[in-house]
């Protein structure tokens, strides 16, 4: 997998440096939005994935945005921001003044290309207008794939003067590439085995659709045999009831692994959702959605999979 292969399907942003004094910086977000400063932000408010993808990179935000219950910002497992002041803890819970004190250049988030907002609870207009009053916003692209945006990623980094070879980045995206190969390798071995991604809660459950989550898309087109659900245009998730739950059997459950309630546990404790065979099975492994930003946690889900996969029986729903 070549960094060559990959920059077509990069976010569209560009740095005037075509010399030592050309220092203006330009980035076109997700939505289309174009914002031009004098010369690389330096002073960063971050979304929660934005931080997790940058710190690698030696670019530390000075706050950071945050979703709040009841999902856990997951891509924070892997970095340390304890010494870095949190501007807002969920939607509608944004510290105007604190932001506003912290003096930012730029304020980067993502934006969902499926459900056309910003993350962050930044696209709410209140809350947008204030924010962009203080510095613009940004959002980086939740694009079909977690391997584009790790390349997304790498090149904004490299705009904010950051050096994307040293060789722990460099091992880690080693890394990242055997684990894919390996995976390939033994996803093949059982091309009849089907997996469902999905997202249980009281009421019914939510399965994910590749076409619009970046790490199953990318385990798809990998060799994995997931179960793809039509949905409605614009959605990512394709939502049933309960009573209809076995309705899309597979042998494997990937279950969403974001919220504070463990997805297994709330499965198990359901009549329904505890006599599914792959439950019975025990063939259940998590469902990292949306939130991997590293090459390193990357390669670790990866690595994951690959495990369930290789212990995993087909034919459990035959």
């Amino acid at each position: 997998m070549t960094r060559a292969f990959f920059l077509p399907f990069l976010a569209a942003f560009s740095v005037l440096a075509s010399s030592p004094m050309a220092a203006e910086w330009r980035y076109e977000d997700g939505a289309g939005v174009v914002v031009t400063l004098p010369e690389p932000p330096q002073r960063i408010i971050a979304h929660a994935s934005v931080a997790a993808a940058l710190i690698p990179y030696g670019i530390v935000p000075v706050g950071i945005l945050l979703d709040g219950p009841p999902s856990r910002d997951r891509s924070l497992d892997a970095v340390d921001v304890s010494d870095i002041p949190v501007v807002s803890r969920g939607w509608f819970e944004l510290d105007a003044e604190m932001v506003l004190n912290l003096a930012p250049d730029i304020i980067i988030t993502e934006y969902s290309l499926t459900e056309k907002i910003y993350q962050g609870g930044t696209h709410e207009d209140a809350i947008f207008e204030r924010l962009n009053s203080i510095a613009p916003i940004i959002g980086i692209p939740r694009n079909t794939s977690i391997v584009n945006m790790l390349e997304t990623y790498r090149d904004v980094a490299a705009s904010l003067g950051a050096d994307t070879e040293t060789p722990q980045l460099l091992a880690e995206q080693a890394r990242f590439e055997q684990s894919v190969a390996q995976f390939r390798e033994v996803v093949a071995t059982k091309p009849d085995l089907t997996v469902l991604a999905l997202s249980p809660y009281a009421s019914g459950l939510s399965i994910g659709v590749p076409d619009y989550f970046g790490e199953l898309h990318d385990w798809q087109s990998w060799g994995l045999n997931i179960v793809s659900p039509d949905a409605a245009p614009g959605t990512s998730y394709f939502s049933l009831s309960w009573e209809n739950a076995e309705t899309y059997p597979a042998d494997i459950m990937l279950l969403d692994d974001r919220w504070e309630t463990s997805a297994l546990t709330t499965m198990q404790d359901h009549p329904i959702g505890q006599r599914l065979p792959a439950i019975i099975a025990g063939q259940t492994g998590d469902w990292p959605a949306e939130w991997i930003r590293t090459y390193g946690s990357y390669a670790d889900e990866i690595d994951n999979l690959t495990n369930l996969v290789r212990d995993s029986d087909e034919h459990l729903v035959d």
